[in-house]
């Protein structure tokens, strides 16, 4: 039973940690500022403004130790929401209970590592791709060897439908990142394959709950189902235990709203039943909201009322103690195939897309780098057009006419508005032909041979010889904007 926390400082947050636990809860799940999720310290100039707004910051060992300041790591199970630095901070996790005396070989606990979601739906990303799952296999292979106990990746499904992913999608393709990494792991040396066993015993999920109770609860049975046959099927785990389908909830804090916040106490607990109830796809831990977290930072006593809604269920309530009550139901067995269905659909047609997930991630990768080279290219392009304006002579009486010859006759000339508009342009067009040509290139060759033109596609080539001229006719144009007067003199009839 966790609430989700951390906020303004680590010592602020210590304390609404004891609190907490002193309330009854029986674990951590440490919020983290996004300055601590980018890698960012806090006197950073781009930390302004959000530090400690959404979570607590941590940026060395020194915040560390006061987070946990009189928590004995060694007897609590923390969850840690943090990707691209989920390395550091582990360590730093790990440094501050060795200081305590704690044994590493015992910590229990989660951290979320799951880089590849947040090229798909965060964008809290630090690294290129490549050398992120490099990361996310490292820490599984250290946590496997030295902390048996943790759960070295929480394959993130929840920011999948807060990012608009149907069921089947969020299903697919958590599973997708899920082998991915498991085959990170296997191909990279670090883990001999006799004990891949033990990797996939310690992979577990982070799944969003929404007000749809039959599809969430159905959803959560497909998912059991569908990585049961994967885990055993792809990696051959004849274990039972360690196909099981481990995951963890936060309820859906999206569908939250600020009008009528009260309503949101009904929204939880629904959202909770669907992960509790089906004893056969049952959360092992569950995070809930608080009911006016639309609104502003929870209060220690919403935390608290989000708390006790657990403990009644846990403790009051019989709901636990029977087999799994949807046993045989038509709706629900038809439900959980339909999700099936298509999940298996969805994970068929990523497989056929013919590429290596690792390798197609970079072609999302670009797509971001070329909107930051498009803002680049328009700032120039606006830039050509103000520094056109501000080198005329004549900014109220912009001349368009230019007597020549001793018949007087006029002539048309490219005046400084012109060129820069030519600039601007120029801009524009450069970069539609350097989209067509890196598109071209990143899409026809892999992550880490990007010097090889032989790997690249015919179709991928002629964007390339597309788009390079093009990008060239928009420099030239962009070049010529440069200079007003000088083309200014240029007769044009």
């Amino acid at each position: 039973m966790r609430t989700y926390a951390g906020h303004s400082s680590a010592k602020e947050s210590n304390a609404l940690f004891r609190g907490n636990l002193a309330k009854g809860q029986t674990g951590l799940s440490v919020a983290f500022d996004l300055p601590t999720q980018m890698g960012y310290d806090a006197d950073h100039v781009l930390a302004r403004g959000e530090v400690g707004r959404v979570g607590v910051p941590v940026g060395h060992l020194g915040d560390m130790r006061a987070l946990f300041d009189g928590i004995p790591l060694v007897q609590s199970n923390t969850s840690m929401t943090i990707n691209a630095t989920a390395m550091w901070l582990l360590a730093l996790y790990q440094v501050a209970a060795e200081e305590q005396g704690a044994d590493v070989a015992m910590l229990t606990g989660t951290t979320q590592n799951d880089i590849i979601k947040e090229y798909l739906a965060r964008g809290t990303y630090v690294f290129p791709p490549g050398p992120s799952v490099r990361l996310t296999t490292d820490v599984i292979a250290y946590t496997v060897n030295c902390m048996p106990k943790w759960n070295p990746i929480n394959v993130c499904s929840y920011h999948l439908q807060e990012a608009g992913a149907t069921p089947v999608q969020e299903i697919a393709y958590a599973l997708c990142t899920a082998m991915t990494v498991l085959d990170a792991v296997r191909d990279s040396g670090q883990i001999p394959p006799e004990r891949m066993s033990e990797v996939v015993g310690r992979i577990s999920f982070f799944v969003n709950a929404g007000v749809r109770f039959v599809e969430e609860m159905c959803k959560m049975r497909a998912f059991a189902r569908l990585w049961d046959t994967v885990t055993r099927e792809r990696y051959g785990i004849d274990d039972p235990a360690r196909r099981r389908f481990r995951y963890g909830v936060q309820v859906n804090s999206l569908g939250l709203t600020e009008a009528q916040p009260e309503n949101n106490v009904q929204r939880i607990v629904l959202e909770m039943l669907a992960v509790t109830l089906s004893r056969d796809a049952r959360a092992r831990a569950v995070q809930l909201p608080a009911w006016n977290e639309a609104l502003g930072l929870p209060r220690p006593w919403d935390q608290q009322w989000s708390l006790r809604i657990q403990q009644v269920l846990a403790y009051e309530s019989d709901l636990l103690e029977y087999g799994d009550l949807f046993d045989g139901s038509a709706v629900v067995q038809a439900k959980t195939g339909e999700l099936l269905a298509g999940a298996e659909a969805e994970i068929a047609a990523v497989a056929g897309m013919g590429v290596e997930t690792r390798n197609s991630i970079p072609s999302l990768a670009q797509i971001i780098d070329t909107a930051t080279l498009f803002g680049i290219a328009l700032a120039i392009g606006i830039l050509g057009l103000s520094v056109g304006l501000v080198r005329s002579e004549a900014a109220r009486d912009l001349r368009t006419l230019s007597a020549t010859g001793a018949g007087g006759s006029t002539r048309r000339t490219i005046t400084a508005t012109t060129a820069g508009a030519l600039a601007f342009t120029g801009a524009v067009v450069g970069i539609v032909g350097g989209y067509l040509a890196a598109i071209g290139f990143f899409r026809g060759s892999q992550l880490d041979g990007l010097s090889s033109l032989t790997s690249i596609p015919v179709t991928n080539l002629l964007l390339i010889l597309v788009g390079m001229p093009v990008l060239a006719t928009g420099l030239g144009w962009l070049l010529a904007g440069r200079d007003p007067a000088g083309i200014g003199r240029q007769p044009l009839e």
